[in-house]
């Protein structure tokens, strides 16, 4: 009796973790994440060590806005925000995650990775700011 107590217990405290854990489902637009003004959106780059990322396109309101790269893979990457005046770029990473947050006004900016020759290979997206 007390193993099967025990059991349940974990699966609740288990079932409890993965529900606060979880995210909400409005991913603000472009696949990508939440809204400006202190939102943030997340790329992720491929775990499987392809020089690709998800999502090719995000969407913020104008204001602060934080790119997550998420990369756990074993080829460094990173986030560079290029347009209207703007060229910001995150630290790179190998196997962990890297943010940038800068302050963009309404428009179409280019996101890319600017390690190598990984932008020329496809690691580029348009981010539209409204």
């Amino acid at each position: 009796m007390r193993r099967i107590t025990w059991i349940l217990t974990l699966l609740l405290s288990t079932a409890l973790l993965a529900a606060g854990c979880g995210g909400d489902d409005d991913d603000g637009g472009g696949g990508g994440g939440g809204s400006g003004g202190g939102g943030g959106l997340t790329l992720t780059a491929d775990p499987g060590g392809a020089v690709s990322w998800e999502p090719g396109s995000l969407s913020a309101p104008a204001g602060s806005v934080t790119i997550k790269l998420v990369n756990q893979s074993d080829i460094p990457h990173a986030v560079e925000v290029e347009g209207n005046g703007v060229e910001e770029e995150s630290d790179t990473v190998t196997g962990a995650d890297t943010e940038l947050t800068v302050d963009l006004e309404p428009g179409e900016y280019t996101y890319y990775c600017p390690v190598d020759n990984h932008r020329e290979q496809g690691m580029e997206g348009t981010l539209t700011v409204e």
